[in-house]
């Protein structure tokens, strides 16, 4: 069984590899949704990267506009870091 804690702590290491650091003061690091479904690290890791998003989202822990990011339409919506792992 997947331990979504475990996965949404991956998340956020995976957010920091592929993104850009944010200086604004509104997160740590932010990435394009379409880079990180299309990263071969992320897709050998994550069964449902959709699901662990959103989860993350609950959480506080990332930030996206949007309910709900699919592949393509929303290839360009920025996912936010808010937490660093361990935080």
């Amino acid at each position: 069984m997947v331990n979504v804690d475990e996965e949404v702590a991956q998340l956020q290491k995976e957010i920091i590899r592929l993104g850009t650091p944010r200086s604004d003061g509104k997160g740590v690091a932010s990435v394009k949704f379409g880079t990180l479904v299309r990263d071969d690290q992320c897709a050998n890791i994550f069964e449902a990267i959709v699901g662990t998003l959103r989860a993350a989202k609950k959480r506080g822990i990332v930030t996206y506009d949007g309910e709900i990011l699919l592949q393509g339409p929303h290839d360009n919506v920025d996912v936010v870091l808010l937490k660093a792992p361990g935080a």
